[in-house]
């Protein structure tokens, strides 16, 4: 077992509490965990519309799978594959979210050299070893189609907001933040080209009057988190 597997199996132990950890953490927001999953998934089918339709989509790192019928939804003509190294996790998404259109594996060689043209992974990098992460990353971009997209979400640890919730959730108290910085040369080093970087979640439900605001604020690295935006490079 590597110590990306060590590290992320952590989460067997929270399976059964992990909904009500993330809920309790979230909470200072006012909003929901939903709310902030539909809203990156939102932003990340808009930001793949350019492309004519999407057959086969990844949720890398997927938990419990409560990202995969969103994923299903946003992109009704594609197969949606979840990934994670917690066999807990993957039973729980089975149970809950499996069907035709949606399934849950453990490794993520299952799907290599899987051309799907998007691979979607939000809060997972935190949770991976520094030492480990670019052969994560290289993972994903061998199972990607040439041209295909990544969108790589995470936490903001420039946002002082996004460290107490980090704080308040125990699976993430001691998890080792990635910076949109640290995180583009990381994609860059595995050979992927970055198309965007923007952040997100400026404003709390106390604030929600001001969020029609947040689209001109993307470019600030203040939001709760970001989203690398990146491409497989199209075979010459």
């Amino acid at each position: 077992m590597s110590s990306t597997d060590a590290n992320l199996n952590v989460f067997d132990d929270f399976v059964e509490d992990y909904e009500e950890a993330c809920a309790r953490g979230v909470q200072l927001s006012g909003e929901s965990r939903d709310y902030f999953a539909c809203e990156r998934i939102r932003l990340t089918a808009g930001w793949c519309s350019k492309l004519t339709r999407l057959h086969r989509v990844v949720d890398f790192g997927c938990g419990l799978g409560a990202s995969t019928p969103h994923l299903a939804a946003a992109f009704p003509d594609a197969t949606v594959v979840g990934i994670d190294t917690s066999a807990a996790a993957i039973d729980a998404a089975r149970r809950r979210y499996g069907s035709d259109r949606t399934r849950f594996v453990l490794d993520a060689r299952a799907v290599e050299n899987y051309s799907a043209e998007l691979v979607y992974s939000n809060g997972t990098f935190h949770h991976i070893e520094p030492l480990d992460r670019l052969a994560q990353v290289r993972a994903i971009r061998n199972c990607l189609a040439p041209g295909g997209l990544f969108a790589l979400w995470e936490n903001n640890p420039w946002n002082p907001g996004t460290r107490l919730v980090m704080r308040r959730i125990p699976f993430d108290r001691d998890a080792k933040p990635l910076s949109y910085l640290e995180g583009r040369r990381l994609l860059r080093a595995a050979g992927l080209e970055i198309v965007s970087i923007s952040f997100h979640f400026y404003f709390p439900a106390v604030l929600k009057a001001l969020r029609p605001l947040e689209p001109a604020l993307t470019h600030l690295p203040l939001g709760a988190q970001y989203c690398l935006f990146a491409r497989r490079p199209r075979e010459a």
